[in-house]
């Protein structure tokens, strides 16, 4: 198991806090990168699994443009492409809203749930985080992670 020192060619931090800073970044980095490979190779995005999951989160309900876009991972501007890409590979399907003229309603299909089952195991890491963390440890480090956001 590499050391991030031996990673980013470091001899020594300045600090524990800053071994953490560059830890978290290049694990962040790292597990994008992993993802974002594994969603490829399902002919979507990592943007649009995470948009999947949303939807699929409130199904059978529809969704609005404004809740996905306010819960997904990463900030995505541009929410309407990103629905409309989904919708042309009958992932998604969009409707008129009855309750607002102006909206559109965003619905999982069922080939959008059907992918997502088929992908969910590889995409969060079974086959990666039980090896090396235990289910304790797995929990310590949440844990951790939401004490350095401040929450």
């Amino acid at each position: 198991m590499a050391k991030i020192e031996e990673l980013v060619k470091v001899r020594e931090f300045v600090s524990p806090w800053h071994r953490a800073t560059i830890n978290v970044l290049y694990t962040n980095n790292w597990l994008t990168l992993l993802l974002e490979k594994r969603a490829a190779a399902y002919q979507i995005t990592l943007q649009q699994f995470n948009a999947l999951r949303v939807l699929r989160g409130q199904y059978p309900q529809p969704v609005k443009n404004n809740l996905l876009k306010a819960r997904m991972l990463s900030p995505t501007p541009d929410i309407s492409r990103l629905v409309d890409r989904l919708e042309g590979k009958g992932l998604v399907t969009k409707s008129k809203s009855l309750d607002d003229k102006r909206a559109v309603d965003l619905l999982i299909s069922e080939k959008g749930l059907a992918l997502l089952e088929c992908m969910e195991s590889e995409m969060m890491l079974d086959n990666i985080l039980p090896q090396h963390l235990t289910e304790d440890e797995a929990e310590q480090l949440s844990q951790l992670l939401d004490k350095l956001r401040g929450t």
